[in-house]
Parts: C-alpha cells; sequence; structure tokens
C-alpha cells in the first residue's frame, strides 16, 4: 500500500497557529500533525514513534490556545491514566500550570474513573477507557489513541460520533490491527475522500523507515544508534514487521484467531508478571547460579512465591478459590509459558502468562514446581511432547497424575486444544493481558489445509513470540479449566459409565464441583480411589 498524501494547506482550511516551541525536538511527522487543523485527522504510524506523545502534545496546545475541551479514550484505564499524565507533562513544559485529577463519572447507571487535565481557564482534557459508554454523555473534540485496539470498535463509534456534533474534530491514531475492526473501515474511507479533494479529511500513513528519515532517532538499550534493519533482524516475524513498523493492514483469512476477536477478550487489569511470580522466578535463577541442584532451586521459588494470595484478588466466594496452569515448553529457540488461570466473572481470568527465554530445566523445573504446590492449584496440563517429556513426567510423579496431565501435540489434541482456546475466546469466557506479544501469539496459529485433505495447526516461528508459544499454553490451561479427562468403562450391568475425574468444575456430573463418593456413585460414576480427599 503506497502511502497517503499528506494534507496539503488549502485557503478552505483555517489558518495554521505558529509552529510550537517543544521543550524536546520534534520529528518532521510530528509538526505536521500539530499544525494540522482538519476537521477529521487520521494517523497510521508505526510502534514507538512518538504517536501518543506527539499527539497529546497537539491536544494541550490546542486547549491551551482555543479553551476547547478534549476527550481521549484509550484502550484501558492504565493507558488513560498514563497518556494524561504525559498531558501534564506537556502543560508544564509550555508554562501552562495545568492539574492532573480524577473523578468518577456515571453514565447509564455504570460507575466509572476519569482522568483528567484541569487548566486554569477551567478548560480540560478528559482520559478514558474506551467503551461504548464512555463515550456517551460529552460535547467536546474527541481523539481515539490506538483505536484499532479498542473492544466494541464499531459499537463506541456509534456512541462517539455525535460527540462532536457541535463544531467540534475527531483524531484517530493507530498502527493497524487487521482488517477486521472499525478503524480499518475508516481508513479506508477517509483515505478515499482526501484523494478527492475533500479537505475536512487529512489522513498519513508512515512507516518506520520513513518516520527515521523524517527525524525519529533509533537507539539500543545502551544508547547506541540503531536501524530499522536491525528492529527487523530482531523481530524475526515478517507479518509482525509488515504489520507493527510498515503499517500494513493484513489479510486475516488464514489466522485461527483474528485481532478482533483477540482484544475483546483482552483486560488492562490482567498482568503478565506479577510481583510474587516474579520474585520467584529471580529466587530460582539465584538458587540456580549458586547451585546446580534441581530440588534446592525449586525450593528457593516455593519459598519465595509462598501461598501467592494475591492471585486470588477480588475472586467472589461463589467462584471458588482454584488456579489452572498450562505449560508449553521451550528451551532455546521457543519460550517456555507458564499460563495461570484464576476465577472471574462470567468465566476466567489470567493471573500470570509468565515467559521464559533461554533458561535452564532446572529454574523452569524450580517456577513449575513452586506453581504446582500451591494449595489452590487444582489442575495442570503440560505439554509432553520433545523437551516437555521429563518435565510432564516428573510433576506428574511427584503431584499425581490426578493433578498433572501431560499432553502430547499430536495433530488431534492441538486441534482439539485450539478448538477449546477459540470457544473460550469467541464465548468471552477468558479474560487476557493486553500485551502486544501475546496478542500477536494468539493471532499467529494458522488453519492450514495438508495434502492429505487434513487440517494442521501452525505458526511461523520468530524471536518475538517464539513458536505461538503463549497461544498454546493458554490452551492447555483452558484445557485443564474444563476439567479432568475421563474414560469409559462397560460394567457388568451393559451401562457405560464415566470412570474418574467428572469430580471438577464442568463435569458430567452436573458441573457443581466437588462432591461426595455418593454423590459420584447416585450420578452414575466410580470415584478414583488414587486421588485424596479434598483434590478437587
Amino acid at each position: 500500500m503506497a502511502s497517503a498524501p499528506t494534507a496539503a494547506a488549502s485557503p478552505s482550511r483555517p489558518a495554521r497557529p505558529p509552529r510550537p516551541k517543544a521543550a524536546v525536538p520534534l520529528a518532521a511527522y510530528q509538526r505536521r500533525a500539530i499544525e494540522d487543523r482538519a476537521r477529521f485527522l487520521f494517523r497510521l504510524w508505526p510502534r514507538q514513534c512518538g504517536k501518543s506523545w506527539g499527539l497529546a502534545l497537539k491536544c494541550v496546545l490546542e486547549t491551551a490556545e482555543t479553551g476547547k475541551p478534549w476527550v481521549w479514550l484509550s484502550s484501558g484505564e492504565r493507558m488513560s491514566q498514563e497518556l494524561i499524565e504525559a498531558g501534564g507533562r506537556h502543560a508544564r513544559a509550555i508554562g501552562r500550570a495545568a492539574e492532573v485529577l480524577t473523578e468518577d463519572w456515571r453514565v447509564e447507571d455504570r460507575d466509572f474513573t476519569a482522568h483528567v487535565l484541569r487548566f486554569p481557564s477551567g478548560a480540560k482534557i478528559v482520559g478514558l477507557p474506551a467503551n461504548p459508554f464512555t463515550a456517551r454523555g460529552h460535547s467536546a473534540n474527541v481523539w481515539l489513541d490506538e483505536f484499532a485496539t479498542h473492544k466494541d470498535s464499531r459499537a463506541i463509534w456509534r456512541a462517539l460520533y455525535p460527540t462532536i456534533t457541535r463544531g467540534y474534530r475527531l483524531m484517530v491514531s493507530t498502527t493497524p490491527l487487521g482488517k477486521t475492526n472499525r478503524a480499518y473501515e475508516l481508513w479506508s474511507d477517509w483515505s478515499a475522500r482526501q484523494a478527492a479533494g475533500e479537505t475536512a479529511y487529512s489522513v498519513e500513513r508512515l512507516t518506520i523507515h520513513e518516520c527515521v528519515a523524517q527525524g525519529l532517532e533509533l537507539r539500543d538499550h545502551e544508547g547506541k544508534p540503531t536501524t530499522p534493519e536491525d528492529l527487523r533482524i530482531g523481530l524475526g516475524d515478517e507479518e509482525a514487521w509488515q504489520q507493527e513498523y510498515l503499517c500494513d493492514f493484513l489479510d486475516e483469512a488464514s489466522a485461527w484467531l483474528t485481532y478482533d476477536q483477540i482484544v475483546a477478550v483482552e483486560d488492562a487489569r490482567c498482568i503478565a508478571l506479577p510481583d510474587r511470580l516474579a520474585q520467584a522466578l529471580e529466587a530460582a535463577q539465584e538458587a540456580y547460579r549458586m547451585t546446580r541442584d534441581p530440588d534446592r532451586v525449586a525450593a528457593a521459588a516455593e519459598a519465595a512465591l509462598g501461598l501467592w494470595p494475591e492471585a486470588l484478588g477480588g475472586a467472589a466466594p461463589e467462584y471458588g478459590a482454584q488456579l489452572y496452569l498450562g505449560m508449553d515448553v521451550g528451551r532455546r529457540r521457543d519460550l517456555t509459558v507458564f499460563w495461570v488461570l484464576g476465577p472471574g466473572l462470567g468465566g476466567r481470568r489470567t493471573v500470570a502468562a509468565l515467559a521464559l527465554r533461554n533458561q535452564p530445566f532446572a529454574v523452569q523445573w524450580g517456577i513449575l514446581h513452586a506453581l504446582l504446590r500451591l494449595p489452590t492449584l487444582h489442575r495442570a496440563c503440560l505439554d509432553r511432547s520433545g523437551l516437555g517429556m521429563q518435565l510432564a513426567e516428573q510433576a506428574a510423579d511427584r503431584f499425581g497424575e490426578w493433578k498433572v496431565e501431560g499432553v502430547d501435540f499430536t495433530a488431534p489434541n492441538k486441534e482439539a486444544l485450539a478448538g477449546g482456546l477459540r470457544r473460550a475466546i469467541e464465548d468471552r469466557q477468558v479474560r487476557i493481558p493486553a500485551e502486544p506479544d501475546i496478542r500477536q501469539s494468539l493471532h499467529s496459529i494458522k488453519r492450514i489445509p495438508t495434502t492429505t485433505g487434513a487440517m494442521r495447526f501452525d505458526a511461523e516461528r520468530s524471536e518475538g513470540t517464539g513458536h505461538a508459544d503463549h497461544f498454546w499454553a493458554l490452551a492447555l490451561a483452558i484445557q485443564a479449566a474444563s476439567g479432568p479427562a475421563f474414560s469409559a468403562e462397560h460394567l457388568g450391568s451393559g451401562i457405560y459409565r464415566q470412570a474418574a475425574g467428572a469430580y471438577g468444575e464442568g463435569s458430567a456430573v452436573g458441573g457443581r464441583g466437588p462432591g461426595t463418593d455418593r454423590e459420584f456413585m447416585v450420578a452414575g460414576a466410580r470415584p478414583d480411589r488414587r486421588a485424596p480427599r479434598g483434590s478437587y
């Protein structure tokens, strides 16, 4: 896709104000956006190019100049807060004594916390998490930040557009995220309108190469200059490179999960690496440096993790306290991912999604051991293929097959796991962190037809997301939460009965959760006498 031309000045457009003096030098594309006064502005820019930073400055300057309010909608409350805080820094840099506040909003019987930047004149910028309810009830200029990642983007658009009815403007900025969301539709429509000469519309698409040519400085972790090619090689994923850095809208026809489906279950409150689990990892790594003894490494991780009470924070009693673990195993080329699901309203929520790169098996065992020792860890499904065989067998021997299930990544099993994950996401029965690497990993799985007419599930390997390791870890966690596997036994009566394993939540025994042996027998199944009482 060729870059859309930048809208040129015309007699019908308002005169641009003098170029602002910035405390930090601006790239040419940031200056153009700041000076552009089109009513409908769309900036399709790559990741980490100063998109949100520069456009926040634009809004602050315009509010200080005109007194007109802005409403900023971000994909989550944390992102909204960070954006308003950036606006506060801009206000101080231009000498305006704006105050950063929080306000409680109530829209259609729903309560929200808004982060607000208030100017001495009374003008303000309101930052809100994006959803169809927060988008209502305002009259102001509007900025949709990273619009492609907003859940229910079409409903948000319908609810929000009337906000600008009485003489206000609308700005959209985002990096592409597939072709099935409202952001792609707007980009296509507004690009056509600008090409037709409609001066109310201003769109611009830039690649990372164009950003660098216009003033973006790229540096490595030591502050040394680097290049877009270094980024491309490090990313190691051509599809992700095209989307995140070249700003191409990619066709999602072969993807098993679309970006819209993935974004719909993202929750900014889900944290991939909680503090306690990070401490357990550090303890395991330190113990490994001191001694190569796997048992000592496991003991150090277990002591640091403790009972991990924050994993159950906010869980309502009626949802129980069970945690479920999925583990996909890697070593040098691929990631090892521990995905822990806990209780949540209407389904399961992610309480951890820990990814390890090139970590010794002793450290991996230490984290696995510490998690399995949690009294609330109800069940685990572990990758038993290749590198994972020893870890899965060791865990099953130590903690019991009733708690630990090894899963071979055969074609039928991968199809079942992928299907279970897709059902959980389509039904919105799971909540996941809003992390780009996780999003890309879940989207990377393709359903590929084979020469025999069968279908296989696979992904290209990349440095950033491994070999769809987050996808398979989450699929295994969902499998663990679905209830232990069961087999059918033919008894003398001629009746097929479900054997051990039907105790858990979602089981064939009415899905009631824990039950007595007598209840289990009445339901027509035989309990597993190997499983200790209370383990389910």
